[in-house]
């Protein structure tokens, strides 16, 4: 059964933007003396530097890298469409203009190239919780002491080791989640000291998790 297209406003709208921004690009690297298809590759690695650095702060999170590539690439692109508009005579470029975009090609390969190979920051801002001091225990009060040999006492019974703590599904579907991101990051197993500063539990509720995920 084929299904009704219906055209998306925002899509639409995208495409016009970005049509008018690429040929905005193109007109004024053509215009600063980098014709045929050079001129063409210009808005193609403006705006795919934009994406990168898109890409880049939506998967790892706001960082000054990925931030102050997004902003070259977003002036770069501003700067064309305002150019274009009849505050530059196309026909005599300035020099400084033409410096800016005979340089672009070697500032784009680097912000590419750090967007794309620099680890992402390892980082958790919850806090970790501090572990309370155990109270002091309790003066044992002074027996005293009968002048009669005591009999030997029968030794004491040996305490149940405490059982493990219970850990909820969800928290170890999480836990797995988190070990998998260290792994793709760092390429190799989370351990416990990492794995309880990312989930903020107890180091026995730690230690109880990474057994779980072994």
């Amino acid at each position: 059964m084929s299904r009704s297209i219906r055209p998306d406003a925002v899509l639409v709208q995208a495409v016009i933007a970005g049509a008018l921004s690429f040929a905005h690009l193109h007109d004024l690297a053509e215009a600063a003396g980098q014709t045929g298809w050079k001129a063409w590759a210009y808005p193609v690695s403006v705006d795919l530097l934009l994406v990168a650095a898109w890409r880049r702060l939506r998967t790892d999170g706001p960082s000054r890298l990925a931030w102050s590539w997004f902003l070259i690439a977003l002036v770069a692109s501003l700067g064309a469409n305002v150019a274009t508009a009849g505050l530059l005579d196309l026909n005599q470029v300035p020099a400084w203009l033409r410096i800016l975009v005979a340089a672009w090609p070697a500032l784009a390969f680097m912000g590419g190239t750090l967007l794309a190979h620099s680890p992402a920051p390892d980082h958790d801002p919850r806090p970790a919780p501090a572990e309370s001091a155990p109270a002091d225990p309790e003066p044992t009060p002074a027996v005293a002491l009968e002048r009669e040999p005591l009999p030997a006492a029968d030794p004491a019974p040996e305490l149940p080791e405490p059982a493990a703590p219970a850990v909820p599904p969800a928290l170890v579907d999480h836990a797995r989640k988190v070990a998998a991101d260290h792994r793709a990051r760092t390429g190799a197993e989370i351990d416990t000291a990492t794995l309880r500063a990312r989930l903020g539990v107890p180091e026995p509720l730690a230690r109880q998790i990474v057994t779980q995920l072994a």
